[in-house]
């Protein structure tokens, strides 16, 4: 994969026309995209079946968990419509389900281990005995068992999970902050070169492209970046 297949640029606007704005904006720069619960309840579902029928890959961010039937049920239909990536909660009933599900579709299955906004208190106050590194790492090894596609989990923990899950599965990493940027409600966070280094595979970056004042040169900067750190010869 070359640099434009791992970054997923998160459409997080509110509206379908912000979005359709974003994507012209961007051009051929960016290959793969996000869509979250923002876009999804603003029409984003069809918009996102367009974006796939024009060529590009979609990262559908619904990070799904429920009763095995309804998951199974779910993933069924969204592998009908042309993603690329599906975003569920890392319970092991709930994977289990979803690979069964999706079984021959192509769709890249990723268990969410845990929020790359969430610390230790939060987790503490969710009710979790263990800091967030030790679940990121016991539900990425139940991700593997599953037969999940890959994880989602901060950069902070790419190099642990990639020990864990081997070199097949894709290892995505939210959070991402070029030098110099705001990390907003983020608090795992690290740059495009690092999480590379890691072991990412696809680096998720909203705001830093989306609320730039120019999104093309923002994508391009961490665009070049991450060929610095997949091709060292080019530095």
């Amino acid at each position: 994969m070359d640099a434009r297949e791992r970054l997923i640029v998160g459409l997080d606007v509110p509206t379908i026309g912000e979005a359709e704005r974003l994507v012209s904006t961007l051009g051929d720069d960016i290959l793969f995209y996000k869509i979250g619960y923002q876009l999804v309840f603003a029409g984003g579902l069809e918009f996102a079946r367009d974006l796939a029928a024009s060529g590009k890959k979609i990262f559908l961010d619904m990070k799904l968990l429920d009763i095995d039937n309804t998951v199974a049920s779910g993933v069924e239909n969204i592998a009908k419509m042309g993603m690329s990536m599906l975003t569920l909660h890392a319970y092991p009933k709930a994977m289990k389900a979803a690979v069964e599900a999706a079984a021959g579709s192509g769709l890249c299955l990723l268990g969410v281990t845990v929020l790359t906004s969430m610390d230790a208190d939060d987790l503490a106050d969710a009710g979790y005995s263990q800091d967030p590194h030790s679940l990121v790492l016991r539900r990425a090894e139940q991700a593997h068992a599953a037969g999940m596609g890959g994880v989602v989990c901060s950069a902070e923990e790419a190099a642990a999970v990639r020990e864990i899950v081997g070199p097949e599965m894709a290892i995505v990493t939210p959070g991402i902050r070029p030098d110099g940027s705001d990390r907003g409600d983020q608090k795992r966070v690290m740059t495009p070169f690092d999480a590379l280094k890691a072991g990412a595979t696809h680096l998720v970056v909203g705001r830093p492209v989306v609320k730039a004042p120019d999104p093309r040169d923002a994508a391009r900067a961490i665009l070049s970046e991450m060929v610095t750190a997949l091709w060292p010869a080019n530095r």
